[in-house]
């Protein structure tokens, strides 16, 4: 009896170790890796379709001079993306995907759309977007199209203003010195309006010209990229051009019906142009008439 007592005792302070060891290790447990802080919270990139840009905010271009957002539009759609040009990662990098993207479709900057690359960093000198310029177009490697670049920096004002209406939210990192911020790219309507975006920093080439072609309201493009406008929807849950069942089963079944019509047609024509063998050969048999005396 006294040994079962002692066994019991002894099990029930291994039990009780066990419970303090546990307590004090979730005590020493701190916040999760995953969780930011305050600060860095509301960072991301939601931009509203259809929302207008304000074009007569002024900036700067990689030459210095002084130049308001509108002038980029009027005629062409606009490819813009936020960066800020001493980011030592993700910003190179997306500059690096939009250049790499561009080369794969044969639109022109310059003569087909124009590309913005706006500084969100006040301190971002005009220096420093000529050399942000030189590289990109340098990388793209195809002439005539520098006129297509534009690198511009601006003050915080104007700054805070035109990335509040893309809703694209960053936040400056005082412990790293740099700024935490999302990745992607708008397309902007000649009016400048929010046509299309796509997040991340490489772009299939297929919804990469779909988009330019669906907000130039098809003004450039091809035949062809009409077609497969058709045929393709763009999806702003997923920031992707995905097929639109539907639009293909309309699609086919005007095609099915004006296949028909036209095979109609032609067999009518077939039949009113050709006659018939037996008649033919009746006409052949019968002798001519002669004359009367």
């Amino acid at each position: 009896m006294k040994k079962i007592r002692l066994g019991s005792w002894f099990f029930a302070a291994v039990v009780l170790a066990i419970g303090a060891v546990g307590q004090t290790a979730q005590s020493n447990v701190g916040a999760p890796s995953s969780a930011l802080p305050p600060d860095l919270l509301n960072v991301g990139f939601d931009p509203p379709l259809n929302a207008q840009m304000p074009l007569d905010l002024t900036f700067q271009d990689e030459t210095g001079s002084n130049i308001q957002l509108r002038e980029y539009f009027g005629r062409k759609p606009v490819l813009l993306a936020f960066v800020y040009y001493d980011c030592p990662m993700l910003c190179s990098q997306l500059e690096e995907g939009i250049v790499n993207s561009l080369k794969r479709i044969s639109f022109n900057p310059g003569e087909d759309y124009q590309v913005i690359f706006l500084s969100f960093d006040p301190h971002d000198t005009p220096q420093v977007a000529a050399r942000k310029k030189a590289l990109a177009t340098s990388r793209y490697a195809r002439s005539g199209t520098q006129t297509g670049w534009h690198f511009l920096t601006g003050s915080e004002t104007a700054i805070q203003t035109v990335t509040r209406a893309a809703n694209f939210r960053y936040a400056f990192d005082q412990k790293t010195g740099l700024f935490a911020h999302a990745s992607g790219i708008l397309i902007l309507t000649p009016e400048g309006r929010i046509s299309r975006y796509f997040y991340g920093i490489d772009y299939p080439d297929r919804d990469l010209r779909l988009a330019l072609v669906d907000a130039s309201s098809g003004k450039i493009g091809s035949p062809i990229d009409r077609v497969l406008l058709l045929c393709y929807q763009y999806d702003p849950t997923t920031a992707r051009y995905a097929t639109a069942v539907l639009r293909l089963l309309r699609l086919a079944g005007v095609l099915t019906v004006a296949a028909l019509v036209l095979g109609i047609l032609i067999f009518r024509r077939r039949d009113t142009t050709i006659s018939p063998p037996g008649l033919s050969l009746l006409k052949s048999s019968v002798p001519p008439t002669k004359g009367r005396n």
